[in-house]
């Protein structure tokens, strides 16, 4: 009997595979390899017999082409192993809530922590759908072990039904995502794929071929440090030059104030003494110009706060990304379409979808590898809250199913 989509992942969300990004190794932390070695295992069981683990931590394998044509596009599939430093993800807990029936869902382990259907009305859409969290006390891990777990149940049911036809697909499954590494290593030559899907995003039927742009800004102030009880006239404090370049962000320019195709400048990091003070930004826009128009006035903010301190100084470094893959993906739109299409024989409406943030496909897309976004079912990543339905994985399955057969079909 073949595993189904949702005991993989509960098998895959016990695992603590969390990144860090104050580790300069790759990948970032050892134990994302632990969950590496189990699915290299489950994948030679299956039948995927060239399925291994690299250095870098990532999985790489194949399953063959059964097509009679030898022009099928090879296609990649994609998703990573890492979770959120944002939010512990030791000693995960899930729990199943069977045949939801609606109503706020209370966490056992820590009983303040309720999913709120006020919060997130897409729990009007699972009412009878088996619906796993945690116990509130971690974040669950469908960012992105839904995505393993729809990848994984879909090459077992390839592998086991060869009268379904199909082009080469190749598995990618990556570490330090979440801390923006994600493919830094990835050897594309070695993958050999033409277009890929990362399985990363959220509501059921979507498909997402646009991200953010994104830079990091970094800011270094120079005050006038002097003993404080000598300082009249003299003292220009790094710190306090620092609090008013905050202080004067525009309101309505930030992650909190922000939603749809709104992009944000958002201070991320900020440390200093009286001498010098530094400040760290991300900044996000679906638009090239919409990203350097909100870094000149940035720059602007830092120089107009400085015109009060003649004798303070700062530097200004961006620092490049990613950008959005839309530019990539509009010069192949076979790559949505037949997305769009998998969706539609899946059972769904297909949903066009932006994502305010970035994926591993985004810097795919730019390396080579033209790569759309297609929803793995879980919500309220990063936090406690974090829940994702067993019929909504399920639904992903199908999609990935009915995507190798539609490009068999076509090409």
């Amino acid at each position: 009997m073949p595993a189904s989509v949702t005991d993989r992942f509960l098998r895959y969300v016990v695992i603590d595979t969390q990144s860090d990004a104050a580790s300069s190794s790759q990948p970032s932390t050892e134990k994302q390899k632990n969950l590496g070695r189990l699915l290299v295992e489950e994948l030679h069981a299956i039948g995927v017999s060239d399925a291994h683990l690299d250095e870098h931590g990532y999985v790489y394998a194949t399953i063959p082409s059964n097509s009679p044509k030898n022009n099928v596009p090879v296609i990649c599939l994609c998703a990573h192993m890492d979770t959120a430093p944002d939010f512990s993800g030791a000693g995960v807990k899930p729990q199943i809530v069977r045949n939801y029936q609606g109503g706020d869902i209370q966490l056992p382990g820590d009983p303040s922590q309720v999913i709120r259907v006020a919060e997130h009305p897409v729990l009007k859409d699972m009412i009878g759908h088996d619906i796993v969290t945690t116990d509130g006390t971690t974040l669950l891990g469908a960012d992105d072990k839904a995505g393993i777990a729809e990848i994984m149940a879909a090459a077992e049911f390839l592998m086991s039904n060869p009268d379904i036809r199909h082009g080469t697909i190749r598995i990618l499954f990556t570490t330090d995502e979440e801390i923006g590494r994600g493919v830094d290593k990835v050897d594309l030559e070695k993958l050999g794929a033409d277009f890929g899907y990362t399985l990363d995003g959220e509501t059921a039927g979507t498909i997402e071929d646009e991200t953010f742009s994104a830079d990091g800004v970094e800011v270094a102030i120079k005050g006038v440090a002097i003993h404080p009880g000598f300082a009249y006239g003299k003292m220009e404090n790094a710190i306090k030059i620092a609090g008013a370049i905050v202080e004067r962000l525009p309101r309505d320019m930030a992650p909190e104030t922000t939603k749809g195709r709104q992009g944000f400048i958002h201070p991320i990091a900020v440390s200093g003494v009286m001498e010098k003070a530094n400040l760290s930004f991300i900044v996000r826009d679906f638009t090239e110009e919409g990203l350097a128009s909100k870094e000149a006035l940035l720059e602007e903010i830092v120089k107009d706060v400085l015109k009060g301190y003649p004798g303070s100084s700062y530097t200004f470094k961006v620092k490049h990304q990613y950008r959005n893959m839309k530019m990539v993906l509009d010069r192949h739109p076979e790559i949505v379409e037949h997305a769009v299409e998998a969706i539609r024989r899946a059972g769904m409406t297909p949903v066009r979808g932006s994502i305010r943030g970035g994926t591993d496909g985004s810097r795919l897309s730019f390396m080579g590898l033209p790569c759309a976004n297609l929803f793995a079912g879980g919500h309220a990543f990063h936090s406690p809250l974090e829940f994702v339905s067993s019929q909504d994985m399920e639904k992903a399955v199908r999609t990935i199913v009915e995507l190798a057969r539609i490009w068999e079909e076509r090409a």
